[in-house]
């Protein structure tokens, strides 16, 4: 059985992929990477916030839109990588990134892919807190995507993962608001009716507001903008940037300075 790095480990780890492993990670990697498996919600809602990523990226630091390989030069933490389905883009696009799980299955998994994609990504088993104990180096771009809700002290993590932030540098928050809607789509919608999660995926008392997450944000020296919705469109089965943050929103918060 993988072992699960605890928040209290100090220094995050990057695992060693065993030759006898490689088949057993590969056929997870083919798991995660499958966008009609079980991450099929992931892979639909991906292309959205890709873009929106880029773009903050390009508007925020002053990168030249449109390029090949805007982020090249910047460093980049995704924190909660999983099998790297968000870190590998940013790869692509020049950014050195910093992959980190808690899950030791799901850095080996994402290791194994970046390795057969040609890839080259800093994947780690740690926390957020292991960086900072073991005195990381802050970071241009900090991408905190769909964690937040799962964590036991989401305020406290906000402030430990905005200290991973260099003065000037991002950070871009992506979660789910509790309320009644999210709990009606996000919960029971689809976990229960269409099954696109599996049922416990999501506490929605876990959920955070966007007040919740500026505050958090404010008060570790952070600038949050104004919080933007992402909506689901049946009909075309796409993920589309809304003003409507009362289940999926996101949140750029900048931290002052050169």
């Amino acid at each position: 059985m993988a072992k699960t790095i605890e928040a209290s480990e100090a220094t995050p780890v990057t695992p060693s992929i065993d030759p006898a492993e490689v088949a057993k990670f590969s056929a997870m990697a083919a798991d995660w990477w499958n966008p009609n498996g079980k991450f099929k919600p992931l892979h639909r809602f991906n292309p959205v916030r890709l873009k929106f990523i880029r773009e903050t990226a390009e508007r925020h630091l002053g990168l030249k839109a449109g390029a090949l390989k805007p982020l090249d030069g910047l460093r980049l933490l995704d924190i909660g990588c999983g099998g790297g389905l968000v870190c590998e883009p940013m790869a692509r696009l020049g950014a050195s990134v910093t992959g980190v799980d808690a899950s030791e299955a799901n850095i080996k998994t994402a290791l194994t892919h970046a390795y057969e994609q040609g890839l080259k990504i800093d994947y780690r088993a740690g926390t957020a807190e292991g960086l900072l104990a073991s005195g990381e180096q802050a970071f241009d771009i900090v991408l905190n995507l769909e964690v937040v809700e799962h964590v036991a002290d989401p305020a406290q993590f906000l402030a430990d993962t905005a200290r991973l932030v260099r003065p000037g540098g991002l950070m871009v928050v992506a979660t789910l608001n509790r309320t009644a809607k999210a709990l009606a789509t996000a919960v029971i919608g689809a976990e229960y009716v269409l099954r696109w999660l599996p049922r416990g995926t999501h506490d929605w008392s876990k959920f955070v507001t966007p007040e919740e997450v500026e505050t958090a944000l404010s008060g570790a020296g952070m600038k949050p903008e104004t919080p933007i919705g992402v909506s689901f469109y049946p009909l075309s089965g796409q993920w589309k940037l809304t003003g409507d943050a009362s289940v999926n929103y996101m949140i750029v918060a900048r931290r002052p300075g050169a």
